[in-house]
């Protein structure tokens, strides 16, 4: 693996698809098993975001000094919007260099605004309590879970990676902290072996561009740590699910990675994503037709009124066509990612994303003019532009599957 696509991963591997609560627990932030927060977070697990947010805004409103109760809300925004951006696709982290894109991600500046305002105000409160008392561990967490969301969202909707590598190794600090108080701190070893899996991806040169020179780490103990918090975490049970899940599939373990996701789709086969990750990993993993009859279950239930939430179709469009693809059943590849562009909530990176593959589909099915239709909706100017260099490469020379 190359160093750039290294580097994809140190940012791709930050990312936290969803949270969760497990049981009851003592050794946690004493508000995660407030029943209201339990709610919100069923609501999370599903893609509920409007049921989520409701629930956590009524938490922060009875806690309004909680750094939890903030880090609460701020995730659900950050992950309603990541969702609405189609970003919370991992095939886009997977395959391609999206740090170096020129996607440009327009965020509504009051929700922006609310992410780094409700960031600020728990790191704040944190602060405070750690100067007052430096065996607060729950502070402690606190401030990691908040730092360690904010990253993702800095890496993913902002594109900024050394930032986000920054707030990561915080994250993974407080975390430090919080083993130290309290080892039997399930729900902090998640940051920790995250960190480690991402630090070991990286070459050491690499380290120094982003100011991580002398940071250790192991990908068995951070694939260990996840386990950990996998099995007895009560708010980084699910995402350090995720989390292994990706770790895996990034070393090509995909047999364990499948089994990890295939775990997480019967937990929640009405969370959109986690069908959609099953799918995706059965296509990783060489299992084409397999992949195919996944994606096409997918869809079909989504036809299913009320099945999933606020579905976003062009996602396993996209997927399946690219199955298709690698079949060789370019017509069914055609129709599929044309199925993609249609969906009326399908971004405008998605959609031009869609257009260009529309594009070579047609090329080499040898229809010129259909596809140099596809290439300049895809090169059309204003708005996203991340596909417009490659549709005037194939406006110039036919796509012919190099």
């Amino acid at each position: 693996m190359g160093v750039r696509s290294k580097a994809v991963w140190l940012c791709a591997l930050l990312l936290v698809l969803v949270s969760a609560t497990g049981a009851l627990a003592d050794s946690t932030y004493p508000l995660n098993n407030d029943s209201t927060v339990r709610e919100g977070y069923q609501r999370f697990f599903i893609l509920d975001y409007e049921g989520a947010l409701t629930r956590f805004e009524s938490v922060l409103k009875t806690h309004e000094q909680d750094p939890m109760a903030m880090a609460y809300v701020q995730m659900t925004l950050i992950f309603r919007e990541l969702y609405r951006q189609d970003l919370l696709d991992t095939t886009y982290y997977a395959r391609e260099n999206f740090l170096s894109s020129n996607r440009k991600v327009e965020v509504p500046r009051d929700v922006s605004q609310r992410i780094e305002d409700l960031t600020n105000g728990a790191v704040s409160v944190c602060d405070q309590r750690i100067k007052a008392n430096g065996q607060d561990k729950d502070a402690y967490f606190a401030r990691s879970y908040v730092r360690g969301m904010h990253a993702a969202w800095m890496t993913l909707a902002m594109h900024s990676f050394s930032s986000a590598a920054h707030q990561g190794l915080q994250s993974r600090n407080d975390a430090d902290q919080v083993l130290k108080l309290d080892p039997h701190y399930t729900d902090a070893k998640m940051a920790v072996g995250l960190q480690q899996f991402a630090v070991a991806s990286l070459p050491r040169f690499l380290r120094i561009l982003v100011g991580m020179v002398g940071v250790g780490g192991s990908k068995e103990k951070g694939l260990a740590l996840l386990r950990e918090a996998a099995a007895g975490g009560t708010v980084t049970k699910v995402p350090s699910m995720t989390a292994l899940s990706l770790f895996l599939r990034h070393d090509g373990r995909y047999p364990e990675a499948l089994a990890v996701a295939h775990e997480l789709a019967g937990m929640y086969p009405h969370n959109f994503l986690f069908r959609l990750e099953e799918a995706n990993l059965t296509k990783d993993a060489g299992r084409g037709q397999d992949a195919i009859h996944v994606y096409r279950t997918v869809l079909a239930d989504a036809e299913k009124h009320g099945y999933f939430v606020d579905v976003r179709l062009q996602l396993p469009y996209f997927g399946l066509a690219e199955t298709e693809r690698g079949q060789g059943d370019l017509e069914s590849a055609l129709r599929d990612y044309m199925e993609a562009e249609k969906q009326p909530n399908c971004s405008e990176w998605m959609r031009r994303r869609a257009q260009l593959n529309s594009g070579m589909m047609n090329d080499l099915l040898h229809r010129r003019d259909a596809a140099m239709q596809q290439y300049r909706l895809a090169a059309a100017p204003g708005g996203d532009q991340s596909q417009a260099d490659a549709a005037r490469k194939y406006m110039k020379t036919p796509y012919s599957g190099r």
